[in-house]
């Protein structure tokens, strides 16, 4: 049987095969509520080994999206007992990725019409959160100039991860993903070209970059236990005016050595290296991001020895196999196939073709193009 089937140990806890669902937000929940039809939707993809839910805020503050279930209020977390349970039911594990966009958000979604927050006060050109428009309708809207958080408001995010950490674990969900890739709040401390503070998050030294992301993790290993956590990262990706940086590499592997004497449960690496196939030799293109994200792969399997790799992001069941059977990581995470395929897991099995989604309705809307995807049906011999 090949690897990607075979169950597999994740800080204790045995998932059903190395098949990861990853995070997708899909704006579903009309009061910030998870809901009956998204425990539908989760129940129905439950055979992946791992479900990582959609980022969720773990505040008012950490929004970015209209109709986003959050982890942050006595009913957001009653919300979401329904999918856990739904999810371990089946015999599923989930875990929910805590979430805080920073500067990609907008005024009509902060209570106050509040400009967001973030690291720094730089706004990030050309990006665009889910809000509402000028005639008051939802929709991609730009990104509002931020305000950096003083100090001291940067200990009381930290203090608001934790906190979510603990509601998610409430909420039933197995464990938690600190969401610290694509652009988002994390990301805003950790790039230098972004993070233009003076204090002891500043950038001019390596340690005060990593400073707040190592905070997180510490503050919600000390809630939750490190068994229960894991963080999401994205080496070279430029989402949301993420420029690239001269030590992008030394960044990331300092990160995640560090990461490594914590012992989490895993790290959750999300490609967008604009990875591709050579025709013939099947391995990245030579000094390309692709072949410097391999690299810093083998770097990471080096710094977490008791730590599990995830790795997302135009991931294939040949790809996924080949980086199984070397090592290089432990689970598999498809992010898109997963819309239009509630029973990914037999599809990939079996070698059935994949349904594709219907992009229009990736955001918003109710049970169309989101739990109404069918299982696929053998022809009959």
């Amino acid at each position: 049987m090949s690897t990607l089937f075979m169950p597999f140990t994740l800080a204790g806890r045995t998932l059903h095969n190395r098949v990861a669902m990853a995070p997708m937000t899909r704006s579903r929940a009309p009061h910030d509520i998870a809901d009956e039809t998204i425990a539908l939707y989760y129940a129905q993809r439950a055979t992946a080994g791992l479900i990582v839910s959609e980022g969720t805020p773990i505040s008012r503050e950490g929004q970015g999206y209209l109709f986003n279930p959050g982890i942050f209020s006595p009913a957001q977390i009653a919300g979401w007992r329904l999918t856990t349970e739904s999810v371990h039911a089946l015999g599923g594990s989930i875990f929910a990725q805590i979430w805080h966009v920073g500067r990609v958000s907008h005024a009509s979604i902060q209570e106050n019409g509040r400009p967001p927050v973030s690291g720094t006060s730089k706004l990030a050109k050309g990006a665009t959160a889910f809000g509402y428009d000028e005639a008051g309708k939802p929709g991609f809207v730009e990104a509002h100039e931020p305000r950096a958080l003083s100090t001291d408001e940067v200990a009381r995010v930290v203090g608001d991860f934790a906190q979510a950490a603990a509601n998610a674990v409430e909420a039933g969900f197995d464990g938690v993903e600190i969401h610290g890739a694509n652009g988002y709040l994390l990301e805003q401390f950790l790039n230098p070209e972004v993070n233009d503070r003076t204090d002891r998050y500043a950038a001019d030294k390596m340690d005060n970059r990593l400073r707040f992301a190592l905070e997180v993790v510490d503050a919600v290993v000390a809630r939750i236990g490190r068994e229960r956590v894991g963080i999401r990262i994205s080496p070279y990706g430029k989402l949301f005016d993420m420029p690239h940086y001269a030590d992008m590499d030394e960044t990331y592997t300092a990160l995640v050595a560090t990461l490594g004497t914590r012992g989490i449960a895993y790290v959750h690496v999300m490609d967008q290296s604009g990875y591709s196939m050579s025709d013939t030799q099947g391995e990245p293109k030579a000094n390309s991001l692709a072949d410097r994200l391999t690299r810093l792969l083998a770097a990471f399997r080096r710094d977490l020895p008791q730590t599990a790799i995830i790795l997302a992001g135009g991931m294939t069941k040949a790809r996924a196999e080949a980086l199984l059977a070397d090592g290089t990581i432990d689970l598999a995470a498809f992010g898109q196939p997963f819309i239009a395929n509630p029973d990914l897991v037999a599809r990939l099995r079996h070698d059935w073709p994949l349904a594709m989604p219907d992009r229009d309705t990736y955001y918003g809307g109710g049970i169309a193009g989101f739990a109404d995807y069918p299982a696929y049906r053998p022809a009959a011999d």
